[in-house]
């Protein structure tokens, strides 16, 4: 049954049988069939399909429900009586925000420290991502915003604040200056993240009051793309604080605060609400607890 109800999680998150039945490692037949002993042990139908997947019914859609909840503390049983026989060990996956990810090793450095047999995987992804991937079981916990947009039923520890700089050369027409406004931003050219990144839809937010009509002049889902860019002195972006001071300044580049509003937003670990929590996410929410009274 546990196999059968991972099958229908896949399912969910490729909506595809054929890759849906390779994530799970079996042929695709094997896969169509398990979907249809699931459906005939519970005596509804749960996938509407042809000859290819076109969604779930109201019924399959409840039966997710108690799929991800199932095999999520399935998981998590395993995961708790292997920690009894042999302490934290494991592999734990975090999607993060691209804003956030220079925030992610004050995270699983200290982890470490304390859990040395734990394995990491680290995965750049878009806000609306990190929520589906946790909801569909993909990742452990997640680094977003908490207080833009919603996050549904997940649980968030709150972390830091973002606020944003102007990034650019000490001899642009803006270098010299202690603060400028999102009016003034707003005036120039940009090199700014994809408009599928919540980041990029708060400084478009931003730009809009303050008047201004934002026509980036180079776009990428990398901040390390925008960085390396603004790095040669001949562009500008809009970064977080935390990031940019991250990444590095160099004596030709400035990161000058914006006001006018001085805008803030909060990023936090963001994890599934079940209790009992994974022992490898119990470790992960207690690391994000000490590390925001350390970042207040």
């Amino acid at each position: 049954m546990i196999d059968k109800l991972e099958f229908l999680i896949a399912l969910a998150r490729e909506k595809n049988f054929g890759k849906a039945a390779e994530q799970c490692g079996v042929t695709q037949p094997t896969f169509s069939a398990g979907i249809k002993q699931l459906e005939d042990t519970l005596g509804v139908m749960l996938v509407q399909r042809t000859s290819r997947f076109l969604g779930f019914t109201a019924e399959g859609e409840r039966v997710l429900d108690w799929a991800r909840t199932i095999v999520a503390d399935t998981r998590a049983m395993r995961q708790e009586v292997r920690t009894l026989k042999q302490g934290l060990s494991g592999h734990l996956k975090i999607a993060a925000i691209p804003t956030a990810l220079a925030m992610v090793s004050a995270l699983t450095t200290p982890y470490r420290a304390k859990h040395p047999n734990v394995k990491f995987t680290i995965l750049s992804r878009t806000s609306s991502d990190v929520l589906s991937m946790l909801e569909n079981l993909e990742v452990d916990a997640g680094l977003t915003y908490i207080d833009n947009e919603p996050l549904g039923r997940m649980r968030a520890v709150p972390l830091y604040l973002e606020q944003y700089r102007l990034l650019t050369s000490a001899d642009s027409p803006l270098g010299e200056r202690d603060q400028v406004t999102w009016a003034e931003v707003a005036r120039i050219p940009l090199c700014l993240l994809t408009p599928d990144m919540q980041n990029r839809r708060i400084i478009d937010s931003l730009l809009h009051a303050a008047g201004g009509r934002p026509e980036p002049t180079l776009e990428s889902n990398s901040m390390i793309v925008l960085f390396s860019h603004v790095r040669t002195g001949r562009w500008a972006s809009v970064m977080p604080e935390k990031l940019a001071n991250t990444l590095g300044l160099t004596e030709r580049l400035r990161s000058i605060p914006i006001v006018e509003p001085e805008a803030v937003h909060q990023i936090g670990l963001v994890v599934p609400p079940r209790e009992p929590m994974t022992p490898l996410v119990s470790a992960l929410v207690a690391e994000a607890t000490l590390l925001a009274t350390q970042l207040a």
